[in-house]
């Protein structure tokens, strides 16, 4: 099972490759991508059966859709973008949180047990949509010259040191900024399933082998992970949208 020859099936790379299990009109799907199709279905569903027939007396599922929305609008959009410039942006605040956090959640949603984050191409996808919006609100709130200073942090006090400022900010913002968007997410997902996979599996190969207590020490680590995990998630669906919300606060801020 292993180049070791003890036996032990450690998890790699190949804990994140899946092969096709459905193909539809030519198109071959595999479990990350079902996940993130269920994932929209789920996002969409509930927020439509939540608010499709919204009442002045809310229901439960109301209720709840109603605590979520109004999180992220006061907590996140409203903190960092402002309250009048803020609410045109809460709908697509909300909807990027909570698509996160349930692709975030599958990983330890049983049979699913795969965060689809943990596959680059969806973080990036998102990354560069809200790098997108950043650059095309710059461009039309400032103009091409307000543009050009916001992207390359333009500043005639630095004196000497402005070329390379410029040089770096510029590098930064259109370069480096939708990288690291994706990659703080990507990596956190990444890290954590390949820790919940190694924990899961050494403790099935420890009580195959009648290593009792050790299994039982890998089992109790793998309860303590699921439940980082959890806080994982919902404060990388958290920390995504807060540095959404700053870009287009960036954007719409006058620069100086």
């Amino acid at each position: 099972m292993s180049d070791n020859g003890c036996g032990f099936p450690a998890p790699g790379l190949h804990s994140f490759l899946f092969k096709p299990i459905v193909t539809v009109g030519g198109f071959d799907f595999n479990k990350v991508m079902l996940l993130a199709l269920i994932t929209t279905a789920l996002v969409v569903g509930f927020f439509w059966s939540a608010f499709g027939r919204a009442k002045v007396v809310p229901g439960k599922l109301q209720m709840i859709g109603e605590a979520g929305y109004d999180f992220v609008r006061r907590g996140i959009v409203y903190e960092t973008i402002g309250k009048r410039e803020g609410e045109k942006w809460v709908p697509l605040m909300v909807s990027i949180f909570f698509f996160v956090w349930i692709m975030n959640v599958w990983s330890v949603v049983p049979l699913a047990q795969f965060p689809v984050g943990s596959i680059i191409a969806y973080p990036m996808v998102m990354a560069v949509l809200v790098w997108v919006l950043w650059v095309g609100l710059t461009f039309k709130r400032h103009g091409f010259v307000g543009f050009f200073k916001n992207v390359t942090g333009y500043d005639k006090s630095l004196g000497a040191v402005l070329p390379l400022v410029m040089v770096i900010e510029f590098f930064s913002n259109l370069l480096v900024r939708p990288f690291t968007h994706a990659v703080r997410l990507f990596a956190n997902m990444f890290a954590g399933h390949l820790m919940l996979v190694m924990f899961t599996v050494a403790s099935w190969y420890l009580l195959n082998s009648w290593m009792i207590p050790a299994a039982g020490v890998s089992f109790v680590m793998t309860m303590a992970m699921i439940c980082f995990e959890l806080f994982v998630q919902a404060v990388q669906a958290y920390v995504f949208v807060l540095l959404a919300c700053s870009y287009i606060q960036g954007a719409l801020a006058e620069h100086h």
